[in-house]
């Protein structure tokens, strides 16, 4: 058995650079991932009941990692697909590791299958500006600073689709962040980005960052594509109730976890 760490939307995420690529800045989630369980057979059988690869993108994407199609695997996450907290490129990082698959040719056969990937399958995911839509870390960049994160899922799940390119330019959020800001500076560097993102994309009606500011938050962050929300708190700093006011909201699969690397 096998689990990799999701992620839990991003501290930012939109167009950089002259050529406008996807970038961000993923927000790293320890506590919540995918489980695959791989056992060597003559033929191929995938246990997937949430849907997440798929029996024909779990062959090739084992064929792309230069390794047989074949297996009985179980693929078992965390959280539901379309989340906005990486489930897929999880399931897949989890599947090429059960399988044995060199670690160098793993982000290259993610993006060959989904289009878009997660910068999951790295040590230090929350550590490089990535683009997602290249599979390659653009630059690397300080850690984010310490963090605890009280989170939910709010709206529809939505999976990503590797030709949506419709994201605010974030190279001015890119910049400050490249100078490792402390906590509040990081908080709100997460609020704008998430803040234009709403703005351009939607959903209408999202209540995070209004909640934010009710209960004390630093600041917020979301899954750039898909319903997952964060609210960023300093270390010990969280309130008393705030897991109980966003179920009370309508948010789903509430989760308290730390985040970040940089006192």
């Amino acid at each position: 058995m096998v689990w990799v760490a999701g992620h839990f939307g991003e501290w930012l995420q939109g167009r950089a650079g002259p050529d406008g690529a996807v970038a961000l800045v993923t927000l790293a989630c320890p506590v919540r991932g995918v489980a695959v369980a791989w056992c060597d057979d003559l033929t191929m059988t995938l246990s997937d009941p949430a849907g997440l690869i798929g029996a024909d993108r779990a062959a090739r994407f084992l064929t792309t990692l230069g390794l047989p199609a074949r297996g009985t695997v179980t693929v078992t996450p965390d959280l539901p697909p379309g989340s906005g907290a990486g489930m897929s490129t999880a399931a897949l990082v989890a599947l090429a590791r059960a399988a044995g698959a060199a670690e160098d040719r793993i982000a290259a056969a993610c993006l060959a299958v989904e289009g878009a990937v997660d910068p999951l399958m790295l040590d230090a995911p929350d550590a490089v500006l990535w683009a997602s839509r290249r599979a390659v870390a653009l630059t690397a960049l300080p850690p984010p600073p310490r963090a605890e994160i009280i989170g939910g899922l709010w709206g529809a799940a939505e999976r990503t689709d590797p030709a949506d390119d419709a994201f605010a330019a974030v190279d001015d959020l890119i910049a400050t962040w490249s100078r490792g800001p402390d906590l509040p500076g990081a908080a709100r560097i997460a609020s704008l980005s998430a803040a234009r993102s709403t703005a351009l994309r939607g959903p209408v009606g999202d209540p995070t960052a209004t909640l934010a500011v009710r209960l004390g938050a630093l600041g917020w962050a979301r899954a750039h594509t898909g319903p997952a929300r964060a609210l960023i708190y300093a270390p010990e700093q969280v309130p008393e109730g705030v897991e109980a006011a966003l179920r009370e909201t309508g948010y789903t699969h509430v989760l308290r976890f730390a985040t970040g690397g940089r006192a």
